[in-house]
């Protein structure tokens, strides 16, 4: 201590202009307010981190089993010590090439809006003696660093296991392809979305671009779930359409650098295809890199103008909108109380990015699952064909509606935009009276509750054009149209039954949220809700008493669930309310809430 007392105090390492620049824009991709609610950036680093790498360190260590076979296990294989076939072992190297690309693209899409300037960074950066070209290169210097640390992460853990688990015959060719190969695909990820934003950026500009920049987000966070939900299935087809050299497989991404991961693995006895795919995978890697770096900075100047000129936005009330506003008043929303919240709802959800982004992702994700259950791919005769799951139909509805309803409730109960809390808080007290508090809601929860029937309805029809003769008959139809409208009732009750806030009117909270239990919720409801509709639906199509008393134990479930939800809300409006400068925690310890 002595020896460190002598060393004098603590100096700050001096740092340029240029890296405090950088250091900036990396703090801003991980402490914005949809990547760190709660303002943790540091924590919520590391957890996204170990999350990403997580994936394929597990699978790593399922393999070890099926290289290492003993007595009873892997099922169908004795204890020969027999390595898998080939075409399996070229499916495990599959499966790292594809998630790396589905990692690499769905995290480029998350940070999809902090890849440009925005307000903050043109109002306060340009009014500082910084030259202009010194804030766009530390920019894409810290995009790059962003990049190269995301592929860092989700790649590391998986090579670290991967050698004893696969006792590869050539070990620095079995690491030297499966690095190349993982490398290669989550950057050519990356670097198409961030291609794609800004070839249409550039060309069309920020007014045009924000119409369908949300469709595109959730569009393209759909394919990627949607390709790693479908790993089992389109390993199957991997055979038939690298030993054929179908086109399919010359178009699609994952397969060049496959290519790459075997013409490394095998040498020059790989076959014929894997040489093809790997040199189609060089060359769309490096044009789709030299897109984005070309397009980007005529993007960049195009968004910083916009800015600063700002948006001309008009507002058109359509007759549509009047008499839609007409009914809703004379139905839904009688109540005044009920009503501003409703219009609260409508006008806000839009309009806050963090909220856009929520549901774009949860959006995406019910898409994908949808898809994926529904589709199966079969190989007949050496041809790959696709077939549309009857099971997968019916289970689709209950997917829908937990999705929908999941992503709503998150968005709503989210904290960090407080500019509307205010008005209630002042109007109504906090906490407001019972009846008002009940009003106050179930604004929010018949909004949900009508969304969800919205895309439940949407979804019902879509799948409709692919479902087969028996789903299309009147009592399989009634029967889907019961269960639809259930399972948006009753998961509207459940997902908002601890619900005491006004929608985006939450506050942050001190406490750490758990990713791994959050996850878990969703692991273990979501194959509920899938299954409900597979016993519920066939059963109700029996008879008509059969509906009839399904119909009976919903409106039962519902109103017990709706007495338990007026009791806790009495309890927490009988509580005193708090005095402007007095803390929740720890005057009250958090009980609150």
């Amino acid at each position: 201590m002595n020896a460190l007392a002598a060393l004098g105090p603590v100096r700050e390492p001096e740092r340029s202009q240029y890296s405090h620049l950088i250091r900036h824009f990396l703090e801003r991709f991980f402490n914005h307010e949809t990547a760190s609610p709660d303002g943790d950036a540091k924590a919520r680093l590391v957890l996204i981190a170990f999350t990403a790498g997580l994936p394929g360190f597990v699978v790593a260590l399922y393999l070890w089993p099926v290289y290492h076979p003993f007595p009873g296990w892997p099922p169908g294989r004795g204890s020969t010590g027999a390595p898998p076939s080939y075409w399996l072992q070229v499916n495990h190297h599959f499966f790292y090439v594809l998630y790396s690309f589905v990692a690499m693209g769905m995290v480029t899409v998350f940070e999809w809006d902090l890849f440009f300037p925005d307000l903050l960074d043109v109002f306060v950066l340009q009014t500082l003696p910084i030259a202009a070209i010194r804030v766009f290169r530390a920019r894409v210097a810290a995009i790059a660093i962003f990049v190269a640390g995301f592929l860092f992460d989700a790649n590391i853990l998986a090579p670290l296991v991967l050698p004893a688990a696969t006792d590869p015959p050539n070990l620095w060719r079995f690491l030297s392809g499966h690095l190349m190969a993982v490398a290669a695909s989550g950057l050519y990820a990356a670097a198409f979305i961030l291609a794609l934003q800004g070839v249409l950026l550039a060309g069309l500009g920020e007014r045009t671009f924000r119409r369908f920049s949300l469709l595109m987000q959730g569009l393209a966070i759909t394919v990627l779930l949607l390709l790693l939900l479908l790993f089992p299935v389109l390993s199957r087809a991997v055979p038939v359409l690298l030993r054929s050299g179908s086109v399919y497989a010359l178009c699609f991404p994952p397969f060049w650098f496959l290519g790459i991961y075997q013409r490394f693995l095998e040498g020059p006895s790989a076959l014929p295809i894997y040489t093809k795919l790997a040199e189609t995978g060089c060359v769309g890697l490096m044009a789709t890199a030299g897109l984005a770096i070309c397009a980007y900075p005529v993007a960049y100047v195009r968004r910083v103008r916009q800015l600063v000129e700002g948006y001309n936005a008009r507002i058109n009330i359509h007759w549509w909108h009047r008499a839609m506003d007409w009914l809703i008043h004379n139905t839904v929303a009688r109540h005044e109380a009920r009503r501003a919240v409703f219009h609260f709802i409508s006008q806000t959800v839009l309009r806050v990015p963090r909220y856009r982004v929520y549901l774009v992702l949860y959006g995406g994700v019910g898409v994908a699952i949808v898809t994926a259950a529904a589709l199966r791919v079969a190989v007949v005769h050496d041809h790959v064909r696709m077939i549309i799951s009857d099971d997968g139909i019916r289970a689709a509805t209950g997917i829908a509606a937990f999705w929908a309803i999941a992503g709503l409730r998150a968005a709503f109960v989210s904290p960090g935009n407080q500019r509307g809390s205010w008005v209630f808080r002042i109007v109504h007290g906090r906490p407001p009276q019972f009846e008002t508090a009940m009003e106050l809601l179930l604004a929010a929860e018949v909004w949900v509750f009508l969304w969800g029937l919205i895309v439940e309805g949407s979804a019902w029809l879509v799948l409709r054009v692919f479902s087969a003769p028996a789903l299309l008959t009147w009592q399989a139809t009634a029967s889907q149209l019961l269960v639809a409208a259930t399972m948006c009732l009753l998961l509207t009750d459940l997902f908002f039954m601890n619900v005491k806030i006004v929608a985006f009117t939450g506050e942050d909270t001190r406490e750490q949220t758990n990713l791994a239990i959050a996850m878990l919720k969703y692991i273990a409801f979501v194959p509920a809700v899938a299954l409900v509709p597979l016993f519920a639906e066939p059963w109700m199509e029996r008879s008509l008493w059969n509906m009839l008393i399904a119909a009976g134990v919903v409106a039962t479930a519902h109103l017990l669930l709706r007495v338990r939800r007026r009791h806790l809300l009495r309890e927490y409006c009988d509580l005193p309310g708090l005095e402007e400068d007095e803390e929740e925690f720890p005057m009250k310890l958090g009980l609150r809430y």
